[in-house]
């Protein structure tokens, strides 16, 4: 039997995010549908999302490939370049939002899981952003289901552990809402995001 080829790694920034939208949207609809976001997404508007990410100079994407299929990718930018919904909790706070570097996804398909991935996204994506000196708060968001909700699988395990190892705090005066559809909805519906801080410096 032969062995599995190895991985291989790019890094991208700006308007290099165009070559791969096809690649990370696809990723992002397969890793999405799953519990906690339950997406229900289509190429088209994936592409809309991802053109944020390129007209941004110091956007970032490390992502993985195994052969020609992205496995793992993830993001991250400037939240002064991220849109109104995204920014909006900072401003509210006082926040100077030319400080604050933000990180989009980490996302990884199933049979890759358990390598080490999770910690490689964040370190790849907290060099970038300390490359510039003006950044000194990282922060993300995720999707916030009640313990009770009916989709929710008895195994899923929560990633709150992983991300306060990594030095993240959540902060529930940081709060937003993303819409869209899922799998099980007829139409988009607002979903309550909280973010999650660590400084940079």
């Amino acid at each position: 039997m032969s062995e599995p080829s190895p991985l291989t790694f790019v890094r991208l920034t700006g308007r290099a995010f165009e070559t791969i939208f096809d690649d990370l949207a696809a990723l992002r609809i397969a890793v999405f549908r799953d519990f906690p976001y339950l997406y229900e997404g289509s190429i088209a508007y994936e592409k809309s999302y991802l053109e944020t990410y390129a007209q941004s100079e110091r956007s970032f994407l490390f992502a993985a490939y195994d052969g020609d299929l992205m496995v793992g990718a993830t993001t991250a930018l400037p939240l002064l370049d991220e849109t109104d919904e995204v920014q909006q909790p900072f401003r509210e706070r006082g926040y100077d939002l030319d400080t604050v570097f933000y990180l989009g996804e980490s996302i990884l398909l199933p049979a890759y899981r358990g390598q080490g991935f999770g910690h490689r996204f964040f370190d790849e994506r907290e060099a970038h952003a300390r490359q510039f000196e003006q950044y000194t708060t990282a922060c993300f968001c995720a999707v916030q289901r009640p313990d009770d909700y009916p989709l929710r699988p008895d195994n899923y395990q929560p990633l709150d552990e992983f991300w306060t190892k990594r030095g993240y705090q959540r902060d529930t005066t940081l709060q937003t809402t993303f819409t869209w559809l899922d799998r099980h909805e007829a139409v988009e519906t607002p979903k309550p995001m909280i973010y999650w801080t660590r400084k940079l410096r």
